[in-house]
């Protein structure tokens, strides 16, 4: 009861400041059928692989930076002057920050396969560095984006792609495919809720055992043959 007026409080503080909520529309949702499910699950594949290297290479790079960095404050420091760099080497700013009209854009048509890439890579870098508090709406990007350049090769709508990989590749790299599965309805509508639950399921499994969250603990192994995983950290694993 008190998480539902909190959640009613909040609405009304938006609305009172006139804040107005991102909508993210997705237009068309294909028939389901054998073909559409199996596009799904390849799409999910995607989505999956891409969570795994994103959490993979994040914590790498965040060990290099330690390794090679002795004095903690100079991380982000260095890490700044790299991001400033490649902004100004590529000569735009639209792959730092929320990226909010680069997702929103991802659900309308479809966005080279470069974005994603280049979004994760600025991701990457700054967190590693030491920025912390800025994974969230970053994956929902390169999610997106991902899911809206698998157009060219999926025979799926962009806008339903993009809405797809926008929880999915999250799901991946955080381990809570039920979470977004109920987000990505909440955000899109019950429509697409089948595609987006294949999607957050198959980019979950594929993922591995991998997150983003060093500390998370591994409650249910993924397969039977990493049954001693069971209860350990993810960092433990590395």
């Amino acid at each position: 009861m008190s998480g539902f007026c909190l959640s009613h409080f909040v609405d009304w503080t938006t609305h009172l400041w006139q804040a107005k909520h991102t909508h993210y529309h997705i237009g068309v949702i294909s028939e389901l059928d054998f073909l559409s499910v199996l596009y799904s699950i390849i799409a999910g594949t995607a989505f999956g692989l891409c969570a795994a290297s994103f959490s993979k290479i994040i914590h790498w790079t965040a060990s290099q930076f330690k390794k090679r960095i002795a004095f903690p404050p100079l991380g982000p420091f260095v890490g700044g002057i790299i991001v400033a760099l490649a902004v100004l080497a590529i000569g735009t700013t639209k792959y730092i920050g929320l990226g909010i009209p680069v997702i929103v854009q991802s659900f309308e048509v479809q966005l080279p396969p470069y974005n994603f890439a280049v979004k994760m890579a600025f991701t990457i870098v700054t967190l590693a560095a030491g920025f912390k508090g800025g994974e969230v709406t970053p994956l929902f990007f390169i999610g997106a984006a991902l899911g809206s350049a698998l157009s060219l090769i999926i025979p799926l709508p962009v806008g339903l792609l993009g809405g797809m990989g926008f929880v999915a590749v999250f799901a991946g790299a955080t381990n809570t495919p039920l979470a977004c599965m109920l987000m990505g309805i909440e955000l899109s509508g019950a429509d697409c809720g089948i595609y987006v639950a294949i999607a957050c399921v198959v980019s979950y499994l594929f993922s591995g055992h991998n997150s983003i969250y060093g500390r998370q603990k591994i409650g249910e192994p993924k397969h039977s043959r990493f049954s001693n995983y069971s209860d350990k950290t993810i960092s433990n694993l590395k």
